[in-house]
């Protein structure tokens, strides 16, 4: 019956749109030799970090779907040696295990494929799409591969969810979202209104309560309860009456998970190189030990002045991408090694910041007062702990108070931004441009992916009242709004912070903003110059690549939209589909179909790029700024999803891209262990066995 109705399932809906990549390219994050090159102190540093930001892997798969947690647990116990051996080891009958299936060899291919991505990404969720994937294995072959594992606890785990791995109904459950429009989340009970959630909400942010580490759940009618991840219970549950409802804040959520996180971090504070990291690790196990987010601020105070540390590291609830509502955040964490070379190119990019922010297309009065000189390195990873692909870059701490006061901390991660798929085909480049962008397009994203991270993320000034009648503006003489010429009327509340108050939306804006200022700052030959592209030529044909390879992610992105539900799966995405709109409106792109209407070809008009194209981004960056740094919520909300809209002539356009889209790259990372008092890092075939081993051996 359940096959039947599995198959029943499928025909409702086009089940091929949701099947998981079948070969997908695996591609090793090449760090042997820099971690190698540590000092014996240096290598535990590094070991204990990883071990602790891997180790609430499965708190972060709970926030995902109900039935992450359980995939995860299933595939690491089917996968793994039948002992009681430590630490845990793959299987060594692999064979025997297909064999005793009786399945054929490309049943037993995607299976593994299936297996791989789910512990890629945590889940049966696409990190990057927020959509379901389901195995292309079918089910009587997917079943008796799972009853020949010899593992009872997989087999009994797979009989909890051997129908929902396959559900393609409702389909609403097939993205990620709020429960109330029936899509999946781990952040919310099920029965959560919209409406609820932002009560909620409001009610947090008026007793100055954070939500980052926290889930929510509905107990009653009329109860809420906030349960905030953290090692021990201690305090004891509070509870609060507002407006007729009843929420009660309750600690230990993930409990075992943050005490192993607080026992690894205490470890390697024994072992830190300075101050600033014996304090940064105090700081974080309290953090993780009582659920306070007041420590883990301390923890980026101390994690900003330990400037150019030779182990890399950052922990925590950290990004709110994957929320409904914007404000929860997803466990990650990553250890690196500085690479020294390319950091010299990232502080020149610092050191000529004070002369590129005053270019940006906003008045002084909205940029930061003093610009905090950040520490900007070029980053190996050893492992980054995270549900699917790690970044190419980050700009942390998200904190707003601690970004406008303390600065902040930008890291190019080089092997994830170098790591490059074999044979990768490149889809709606004309014939013509391609010999440059294959040749450029991982030169351009290089200097597109500092730009964004330092001057995008890095810049611009949040108009705030610090704490009653405090501002951090003059309240007499307000600034002028460049929208409308008169002085501003918005600002953010004591207690306010941007994501609370443009909830949702918060994400995805903020990366379109960075993207722009990129995009705005690619032109400049100093910026170009200090990348090495010194004549004109070389110039010109890296800004080329820079717009073209932009319109390109703009047009690919329409496979994260549901046309559906009229909602993207990916922030990044949604705003770089907003730059397209914006290059196409000033006439700087068209794309144009094939004669046979079954294929995309991007025109950009190289002439153009520099003034009307330039012309066209600035203004657009200046309005989400300028709603940004006033609080405008509300227009700066109706402003972007007027750019971020897709019509029904760009449906059509989508069906292409679907049809034309490539399997995303797998990163596979190594392991660090213990041996004899010493950490050794092991690295693993580049093979699905070996991607599939490297999680087993993770998970010990």
């Amino acid at each position: 019956m359940a096959s039947t109705t599995a198959a029943t399932e499928a025909a409702k809906v086009n089940a091929s749109l949701y099947y998981a990549d079948s070969d997908a390219p695996i591609c090793r994050l090449e760090v042997k030799k820099h971690f190698d090159s540590l000092s014996d102190q240096e290598a535990k540093y590094a070991h204990y970090i990883a071990k602790a930001s891997w180790a609430a892997s499965k708190a972060l798969a709970t926030t995902i779907s109900p039935e992450a947690p359980i995939l995860y647990d299933m595939f690491i116990d089917a996968f793994s040696e039948p002992s009681t051996s430590s630490p845990r080891r793959i299987r060594k009958d692999l064979k025997e295990w297909k064999s005793k299936a009786a399945v054929s060899d490309e049943a037993w291919k995607y299976f593994m494929e299936y297996a791989a991505q789910v512990l890629n990404n945590l889940s049966n969720y696409k990190s990057f799409g927020d959509t379901k994937f389901i195995p292309r294995a079918e089910m009587k072959d997917f079943t008796a591969i799972m009853n020949a594992s010899g593992s009872p606890k997989a087999i009994e785990l797979y009989s909890q969810i051997c129908t929902r791995i396959y559900a393609l109904t409702p389909d609403a459950q097939l993205l990620i979202g709020f429960p109330a429009d029936g899509h999946v989340t781990g952040y919310y009970s099920p029965n959560i209104s919209k409406e609820e959630a932002t009560f909620v909400q409001s009610f947090l942010e008026s007793k100055d309560i954070s939500p980052l580490n926290t889930r929510l759940f509905k107990t009653a009618e009329c109860d809420f309860e906030l349960r905030v991840a953290s090692a021990q219970i201690t305090r004891e549950p509070e509870t609060f009456q507002h407006e007729g409802k009843r929420i009660t804040v309750v600690y230990g959520d993930f409990a075992e998970a943050m005490a192993e996180v607080a026992d690894y971090l205490s470890k390697a504070k024994e072992v830190a190189a300075n101050e600033h990291q014996r304090k940064m690790m105090e700081a974080y196990v309290e953090s993780f030990t009582t659920g306070s987010i007041e420590a883990h601020k301390e923890s980026q105070r101390h994690w900003i002045r330990d400037v150019g540390p030779v182990v890399e590291s950052n922990i925590g609830f950290i990004e709110t991408y994957r929320d409904p509502a914007g404000v929860r955040a997803e466990w990650e964490g990553f250890v690196a090694v500085v690479n020294k070379d390319m950091t010299k190119k990232f502080e020149k990019l610092v050191d000529g910041a004070p002369k590129f922010v005053p270019k940006l297309p906003w008045p002084k009065e909205y940029e930061k007062d003093k610009f905090n000189r950040p520490d900007f390195t070029s980053l190996e990873v050893v492992t980054f702990a995270t549900s699917g692909t790690p970044p190419a870059g980050i700009n942390i701490p998200n904190y707003d108070d601690i970004r406008q006061t303390f600065g902040f901390k930008n890291v190019s991660l080089g092997n994830v931004l170098n790591a490059k798929a074999p044979n990768e085909k490149i889809t709606f480049i004309r014939p013509e441009d391609l010999p440059l962008y294959e040749k450029l397009r991982a030169e351009a994203f290089e200097v597109q992916v500092g730009l964004h991270e330092l001057l995008g993320h890095g810049t611009g000034k949040l108009l705030q009242e610090e704490s009653p009648g405090k501002f951090n503006f003059d309240i007499q003489n307000p600034p002028i709004n460049p929208l409308t010429g008169k002085p501003v009327t918005s600002w953010y509340k004591p207690g306010e912070t941007w994501g609370s108050v443009f909830k949702a939306v918060a994400a995805s804006y903020e990366e379109c903003r960075a993207e722009s200022v990129a995009m705005f700052l690619c032109v400049d030959p100093a910026v170009l110059e200090i990348f090495g592209y010194a004549t004109r030529q070389e110039q010109e044909d890296l800004i080329y690549v820079c717009y073209l390879s932009m319109a390109r992610a703009g047009l690919m992105s329409l496979e994260f939209y549901d046309p559906k539900s009229k909602k993207w799966g990916q922030a990044h995405m949604q705003a770089r589909y907003a730059l397209l709109q914006v290059f196409l409106k000033a006439n700087l792109v068209r794309i144009e179909p094939s004669p046979q209407n079954d294929d995309l070809s991007i025109h950009l008009d190289r002439s153009r790029i520099t003034t009307d194209g330039v012309r066209a981004v600035g203004a657009f960056l200046q309005e989400l700024q300028i709603h940004k740094a006033t609080g405008d919520a509300k227009g700066g909300t109706a402003f972007y999803d007027k750019w971020t809209s897709v019509g029904e002539d760009w449906v059509g356009w989508r069906d292409i891209v679907i049809r034309k889209k490539q399997p995303r790259k797998v990163f596979l990372q190594g392991n660090t262990r213990e041996e004899g008092g010493m950490v050794v890092f092991k690295e693993y075939d580049v093979t699905l066995e070996g991607f599939i081993e490297s999680f087993i051996e993770r998970a010990a």
